[in-house]
């Protein structure tokens, strides 16, 4: 069975987005017990937080209409998220401008 480029492509990612998240790991299992802390960046850019999720972060990463940012780092896990609240907020002030 032939493999279309998408799959390929999603492999790739896929593969990306282990290799980034097991990096994480290792990270913080070098740094000394009691100064690890469970979230920072791997590659120097990729955001990474295996800390227990807790609402306040959820709602802080997810949904902050005040942020100056569309994406953020995910509430638990490696990579990115999007702002929902931002977006939202974008989105209808330009509704409301255009309305008007």
């Amino acid at each position: 069975m032939a493999r279309t480029k998408r799959d390929t492509l999603q492999n790739l990612l896929s593969l990306a987005m282990i290799a980034l998240a097991v990096a994480a790991v290792v990270k913080e299992l070098r740094t000394p017990q009691g100064e690890r802390t469970w979230n920072g960046k791997v590659a120097a850019v990729v955001p990474y937080d295996f800390r227990m999720p807790t609402i306040a972060r959820a709602k802080e990463r997810l949904w902050d209409p005040e942020s100056d940012t569309f994406v953020g780092p995910r509430v638990f896990g490696v990579g990115w998220t999007v702002n929902m609240g931002k977006l939202y907020r974008t989105v209808k002030d330009a509704v409301a401008a255009a309305r008007s």
